[in-house]
């Protein structure tokens, strides 16, 4: 019995040593970035379409205001509500990051001090981004105006406030791999950047599995809404009958074939789609009728 519970104690240790190496927080090398100069005019077009300002400016924050990342926006989930922090280049946010640490943060979900972030931060689409974009978007958060708003914590309950279980979810969820594997032209391409790296529309209009990952196989096909009131719709091909026209269109101005008007949620991300050039528009819309 003695020699039993031996093994069985050598067993729970190395598992444990394995679980930990396993779910370690990951970091971007050095070496990506090298010889890489940021443009903040470049980084401008990148932050509009990553959708920055949705979630970190201040609730209810319009035009201009919205440059000033405060954060404040409240993310309800069934594990607890999470609320977009201050990343402004303040002491209360990111002042005295490098390009480094965010990158660590877009693409690995890691924090400066080496912590996992919670996927509410949509990192699992930001790992996709260019080492480019990352150095442009740096540039052009720099110039943006400081807030010494604190941040909120997240109000969340055990056993998620154990935060070096989200390094099993990380195994589980982020995957390199493009959802749809083939873009053909230059306008596709680009179009599956914007949505898969950039916009993490997949977030919303995808409907999750019991980890709280993004269930692939129904990829844009709408889900519930996370709050509990109502549904977010499919935009996927079967889903939604509009032409790449009324999308683009949409996109810009709001407005649907049947002349109704955007509301909730998305009211800011045609907010940020408004700044992206009508190449960028039309591509996100060949992208979302190249969809199975």
């Amino acid at each position: 019995m003695a020699k039993f519970l031996r093994y069985l104690i050598i067993l729970a240790v190395f598992g444990a040593l394995v679980f930990w190496y396993l779910t370690r927080p990951q970091q971007a090398g050095s070496a990506l970035f090298e010889g890489l100069q940021g443009a903040p005019e470049r980084g401008e077009n990148v932050f509009w379409a990553g959708g920055c300002a949705s979630c970190h400016a201040a609730p209810g924050a319009k035009e201009d205001a919205r440059l000033v990342l405060a954060g404040g926006y409240r993310m309800i989930s069934p594990f607890g509500t999470f609320v977009a922090p201050n990343i402004s280049p303040s002491a209360e946010g990111l002042a005295g990051w490098n390009v480094q640490d965010l990158a660590n943060a877009l693409l690995h979900g890691t924090s400066p001090e080496g912590r996992h972030y919670y996927p509410a931060f949509p990192y699992g689409t930001y790992q996709h981004m260019e080492a480019q974009d990352i150095v442009d978007l740096k540039a052009f958060m720099d110039t943006l105006p400081p807030s010494d708003v604190a941040n909120t914590p997240h109000e969340v309950g055990f056993p998620f406030t154990v935060t070096r279980g989200i390094g099993l979810w990380k195994l589980l969820n982020l995957s390199p791999d493009w959802v749809l594997e083939d873009a053909d032209t230059p306008e596709l391409a680009r179009g599956r950047y914007l949505v898969e790296a950039l916009g993490h529309c997949a977030e919303c209009h995808t409907p999750r599995d019991m980890t709280g990952g993004l269930d692939h196989s129904q990829w844009m096909t709408g889900a519930p809404n996370p709050s509990g009131k109502g549904r977010i719709p499919g935009i996927s091909p079967d889903k939604l009958d509009w032409s790449a026209t009324d999308i683009a269109y949409y996109l810009e101005t709001g407005l649907t074939p049947d002349y109704d008007s955007a509301g909730g949620q998305m009211v800011s991300v045609i907010a940020n789609m408004g700044h992206l050039s009508k190449e960028d528009r039309s591509a996100i819309a060949t992208y979302l009728k190249a969809l199975p």
